[in-house]
């Protein structure tokens, strides 16, 4: 029997190679000898198709899979190869011409230190539909490959586990990528290195701020009112760190405080219990930080606080704090603030945004968006083979958390880095909150509609965060529902998937401990619609939420200060607004800050949810190596979208996704201005236009 193999390069300008490219066809009854298809004229050279007639000598049965393997040619450079596709056709009498042929899709590297790779014609299928033996022996042998190449690292003991790698190469070009982001503009940022000192004037502070904000108008405006109680509330549900905000019906026992002392703070016709039975009394805590050491920033001791925040609900749907206290445990030497307390009131939401910043970023943004997206990576890779429906579904959101957070850990989370040079908890306290922060949060809150009925806070007129990604994460539930339908006929199916139920245990196993909540197994396509669509939220929407919001509202340095200079009162009317400079980071540090939010706010030119727009660019992976300009890779390994029903689900989540994109502008134009009793800001960072498909920055 003879075959036609063609073989497609992808048309990226670096996706060709000098390499020789031999193949081999596996069918259900044998397979054939190598056969090699870079012979004479023939080259992988990008966008180029190369064709090769395969005899096989006996009966092979049905082609189920084609073998590549590439082999570097002498005296050239070994340059990995990208492949798009392959098609095969039988050729000889008898055969019908007019029949189209078998593909096979690819859309990966390949390098020539690779074992052989196989690819399959089969788009996507769970391990209980496999019938085909050559098949199953085909997935146990990649998930071996795969468990041996990938493997799990402890960062920080009691948080998720990482993958284990020593350098950046050794990553591969699956795992490796460019974020092309805009053009970031750090030039008013520089010449600061040496100013180990505090700010002198708040005027000088303003300079930088005006030569670095350049219309960015939700800077101006923390700029203008960040002094304000209406803005420090209103930045507990829109700000950088939407999480932290909850209703409470009783007041935290450790709050040192009495219904004679808030009184003055509400409304004249009612009282704290009522407010509290009323729901309309809310809690900041920063528990996790108590007791935790503070660094050491240029020879200068920084300090730490855990504060407690009471906020209350006014009618008229402002959120005004009413009493902070600075420390978790009462006592003489820790006052309770109040609005009337002028100057220390100011200082006491001061320590506040500071203790924000760091629960920010180790919580809410690393914890719950980088670190959950790389352990649902390694998972996916070492638990699912590439034919399997949740890792065609999933790698496109996760696997860029994995190059990502090597480089955040060697560089940022490292000596010298930012961490070590600029943040108020450092790196000797890093491994306490990050374990600390793991140990408490639970899987219901990365569940944004649990999340938001277990806080209290979904109904807040002016919770945008609550409102956008309700929407964002009902659009993505019923889009995974619909992927989930193709493959699962009903819950037994999802029980009986073995591999599906070791993907499970092992994010169990690698992540959160058992009162967190995590699911072990899945028995029901409900239960395995709500983890897939928790794992793309916050891969996605949630990381796009506590990222690229952080220079808007940390560029403005005494609303968000990275460390405190001075420790936190312990009595009341010491301070002075005269005093507040020596509390803020110095000026090299604020920079060192404003440069890091600058590079990470920045986002990509391209690659956004939005790419939802047409069937290459849907649920697009930011796969591109560095070293390479791929083209761009269609979702969920671009395979699916030749056939109907997948295609018919992302047209409907792109009409969902962009019907919500209009509804975000249309009334972020109505809130573009504060005026009268209009008191919030537009809200951008859950637009489905600004929202990256992965963790990638």
């Amino acid at each position: 029997m003879l075959y036609q193999v063609s073989v497609w390069t992808s048309p990226g300008l670096s996706c060709g190679s000098f390499s020789h490219l031999w193949l081999s066809l596996i069918g259900s009854e044998g397979e054939t000898p190598p056969t090699c298809l870079t012979s004479g004229t023939q080259h992988l050279i990008s966008g180029s198709v190369c064709s090769v007639t395969v005899a096989a000598a006996s009966a092979l049965g049905r082609v189920v899979l084609i073998r590549f393997k590439l082999e570097t040619q002498k005296g050239l450079p070994d340059l990995p190869w990208h492949c798009e596709r392959a098609e095969l056709r039988k050729l000889g009498e008898g055969i019908d011409e007019g029949a189209g042929p078998q593909v096979f899709h690819c859309h990966r590297w390949i390098c020539s230190n690779d074992d052989a790779v196989e690819i399959r014609s089969e788009q996507m299928l769970p391990l209980n539909q496999e019938t085909e033996p050559r098949l199953k022996l085909h997935r146990r042998t990649e998930l071996t490959r795969k468990q041996q190449r990938y493997r799990w690292r402890v960062f920080v003991e009691g948080a998720p586990h990482c993958l284990d790698v020593s350098s950046a190469s050794e990553l591969g070009p699956e795992l490796t990528y460019s974020h092309k982001s805009s053009t970031v503009n750090l030039q008013y940022l520089r010449g600061f290195s040496d100013r180990a000192q505090s700010w002198f004037s708040f005027s000088q502070m303003e300079t930088v701020f005006e030569l670095n904000a350049q219309g960015n108008r939700t800077a101006m405006a923390v700029r203008k009112h960040w002094r304000e109680d209406w803005f420090f509330g209103l930045q507990t549900q829109i700000g950088s760190n939407p999480l932290v905000l909850r209703r409470i019906w009783t007041l935290p026992q450790n709050l040192s405080i009495t219904c004679e002392e808030l009184r003055p703070f509400l409304p004249t016709d009612t009282s704290l219990q009522q407010e509290l039975q009323k729901g309309r009394v809310f809690l900041l805590d920063y528990s996790v930080l108590d007791g935790v050491p503070s660094n050491q920033i240029n020879g200068k001791q920084t300090y730490m606080s855990a504060p407690l925040c009471l906020l209350h609900l006014r009618p008229e749907g402002k959120l005004l704090p009413i009493a902070i206290q600075l420390a978790q445990t009462p006592g003489p030497l820790n006052p309770v603030f109040f609005p009337s307390d002028s100057s220390d009131w100011l200082m006491a939401k001061l320590w506040l945004r500071m203790a924000d910043f760091q629960v920010h970023q180790l919580d809410s943004h690393f914890l719950r968006t980088h670190i959950l997206s790389e352990l649902c990576a390694v998972a996916t890779l070492r638990q699912l083979p590439e034919v399997h429906p949740l890792h065609q579904l999933l790698m496109s959101h996760v696997q860029t958390s994995v190059q990502i957070n090597f480089q955040a850990r060697a560089v940022m989370l490292n000596h010298g880095g930012v961490f070590d040079m600029a943040i108020g908890c450092g790196l000797d306290a890093l491994p306490l909150v990050l374990a600390r922060s793991a140990s408490r949060l639970s899987f219901s809150s990365l569940c944004v509609p649990r999340d938001l009925e277990e806080r209290g806070i979904g109904d807040l007129p002016q919770n945008l965060y609550a409102q956008d990604s309700r929407r964002v994460w009902d659009a993505l539930s019923r889009f995974v529902t619909g992927w989930l339908d193709l493959c699962y006929r009903g819950d037994e199916d999802v029980e009986q998937d073995a591999e599906l139920q070791s993907w499970v245990k092992e994010i169990y196993e690698h992540g959160f401990p058992p009162e967190s909540g995590f699911p072990q197994s899945l028995k029901s396509k409900a239960d395995l619609s709500e983890f897939v669509t928790m794992v793309i939220f916050c891969s996605s929407a949630l990381h796009a939420a506590v990222n690229f919001s952080q220079l808007d509202f940390g560029l403005w340095i005494p609303n968000t200060p990275s460390c405190m200079m001075a420790p936190p009162p312990q009595v009341k009317g010491r301070v002075t607004e005269e005093d507040f400079l020596s509390f803020l980071p110095d000026v090299n540090t604020s920079l060192r800050v404003l440069t890091s939010l600058s590079i990470l706010s920045a986002h990509a030119d391209k690659y956004l949810m939005s790419a939802y727009a047409n069937e290459y660019a849907s649920v697009r992976l930011l796969a591109t190596p560095t070293f390479h300009l791929a083209p761009p890779t269609p979702p969920y390994q671009q395979q699916f979208l030749h056939s109907a029903a997948p295609r018919r689900l992302v047209e409907a989540v792109q009409a969902e996704l962009k019907a919500i994109s209009d509804d975000i502008t249309q009334r972020n134009t109505e809130l573009g201005a504060i005026s009268g009793d209009t008191i919030t800001l537009p809200y951008i960072y859950l637009d489905p236009e600004r929202i990256e498909n992965s963790v990638a920055i």
